[in-house]
């Protein structure tokens, strides 16, 4: 529920933005030159004729060579009624939207008080919940080759790289769970270890983080791009951290190590997740 809940407010939101645009190319077209009236067709011996209705619904005829008048007062009548139509629709979108909450359910237990809680059974779990057990679910990362650098993060955890474990502090001192390559296996291409998995509340989905750190290297660089293509063939699709998020499960590339792109990285991360 909670995804469908997540992508009927998207749903609402695109169909809003859509409206929009279509609103105001129909008020652009009405604010070019436009003759004055309306268009009244009537139809004789399976003709029609048309007529400029101007001060009364009678109107005055349109001669047959003038092929012109016809179409833009039709057009004009077409822009009229989309315009009237878009904005009463975008009306009641934005009254919905206005007060949507896509965790209005679960606020409902939430906003208990502990006591009251304990007597009560959620009918659906809450994030918190779901987040617990998504991180306490156990699993194999990848194996360290003997030899390699010991590399330990504030939260006692081993990475590869200085630069992993500059990340990986940086979300744990933001208290951003996260699962240190988690195996994910991909259609086509075999088991990958992205660097960080994350769980998003928006879409009760999971996000990849990989850190493609030496793509001036030839080799590297080539064997990203082959998994970067085998996570779109999977519909894992690659999404800046400002991307907008919809519902399929995005990865993250990320390559600078520079303090200020990390902040807003993981500024950008938080609103995801």
């Amino acid at each position: 529920m909670f995804i469908y809940m997540y992508e009927l407010e998207n749903m609402l939101l695109q169909m809003q933005e859509h409206l929009e645009k279509v609103v105001t190319q129909a008020k652009a077209d009405l604010n070019t030159t436009v003759p004055e009236g309306h268009l009244r067709i009537s139809i004789d011996k399976n003709k029609p004729r048309y007529y400029q209705c101007i001060d009364d619904n009678k109107g005055v005829y349109i001669p047959r060579d003038n092929k012109e008048l016809p179409k833009r007062l039709a057009q004009k009548g077409y822009n009229k009624a989309v315009v009237k139509k878009g904005e009463a629709r975008l009306k009641q979108i934005k009254r919905i939207t206005k007060n949507y909450s896509d965790d209005e359910i679960e606020k409902i237990y939430t906003s208990m008080n502990k006591a009251r809680q304990l007597l009560v059974t959620p009918i659906e779990p809450t994030w918190d919940q779901l987040l617990t057990k998504w991180y306490e679910e156990e699993y194999h990362g990848k194996e360290f080759k003997e030899g390699t650098p010991l590399i330990l993060t504030e939260k006692g955890e081993r990475v590869r790289s200085k630069s992993e474990k500059i990340l990986a502090d940086y979300f744990y001192r933001k208290n951003i769970l996260y699962k240190y390559e988690k195996p994910l296996h991909l259609k086509g291409y075999g088991t990958v270890y992205p660097d960080f998995t994350f769980l998003s509340r928006k879409t009760y989905r999971e996000i990849y983080w990989e850190h493609e750190g030496m793509m001036d290297k030839q080799d590297y660089a080539r064997a990203a791009v082959r998994k970067i293509e085998s996570y779109q063939i999977n519909h894992i699709s690659w999404g800046a951290v400002d991307h907008n998020f919809r519902n399929r499960t995005k990865y993250i590339k990320f390559k600078d190590n520079r303090e200020s792109d990390r902040k807003i990285f993981v500024m950008k991360l938080r609103r995801m997740i």
